[in-house]
């Protein structure tokens, strides 16, 4: 198996204070983990400084073949190909259809012919099952749906790693089962680790896998 995210004996900072001490962490290919912790843990800090946002000083840090410690402004945007993000409330763009959305942000990393933007955006609609909906604005469709669409726009650039963060926040129980179902399968037939940021501990006990802990200052593993 090969290492997706590898941090070691990093120090995370938000401006100028620590967050984070001494966090010892590694992903491999299609492994699923969860990252728990209350708000204001540091969470959000460790999955910045995973994406690029927050600049790793001290300790080492790799993201596929991105070194944080190194890591330039204009490396930045290579380096969020390689990661997926879905998010709690979808951010899907209301002004356009579905396929749009999609279209927007291969456009925007870098892909140029228009055939190919098409395949490969119903091909991650078609992953994630909603591509009957492609041609339908963002408003009608449920939540459920939005946030399949917000999973399938994360998968466009066949990214590496997976950020999840309370991507079951906004859904009813039924759904929000839906979603995991449909996380697990992709971590395994992609091969794309994820990382899910999560307060929901029925979604942790109902679809066990590995727990990373934000507690006091350090990250920690759960046996």
């Amino acid at each position: 198996m090969s290492q997706v995210v590898t941090l070691k004996d990093a120090q995370i900072f938000q401006k100028g204070n620590k967050v984070l001490s001494d966090v010892n962490f590694e992903i491999e290919e299609s492994q699923f983990v969860y990252l728990i912790g209350k708000t204001g843990s540091g969470k959000s800090s460790l999955l910045k400084t995973i994406y690029g946002e927050l600049k790793l000083n001290e300790g080492d840090g790799t993201v596929d073949d991105f070194d944080l410690t190194t890591l330039k402004k204009k490396e930045i945007p290579y380096l969020r190909r390689k990661i997926g993000i879905v998010f709690q409330d979808f951010q899907l763009l209301m002004d356009r259809t579905i396929i749009q959305n999609l279209y927007f942000v291969l456009k925007a990393t870098g892909w140029k012919k228009k055939e190919v933007i098409h395949n490969r955006a119903m091909e991650c609609l078609k992953l994630v099952g909603v591509e009957d909906q492609a041609q339908k604005m963002p408003h009608e469709l449920s939540g459920g749906e939005q946030q399949r669409v917000s999973i399938g726009r994360s998968l466009l650039n066949k990214p590496r790693l997976i950020l999840a963060d309370e991507p079951t926040g906004n859904l009813d129980p039924e759904t929000s089962e839906e979603i995991m179902n449909l996380l697990i399968a992709i971590a395994k037939e992609e091969k794309t680790a994820i990382l899910m940021a999560t307060h929901d501990m029925h979604i942790v006990n109902k679809f066990p896998n590995r727990i990373v802990t934000v507690k006091d200052g350090l990250v920690t593993e759960n046996s």
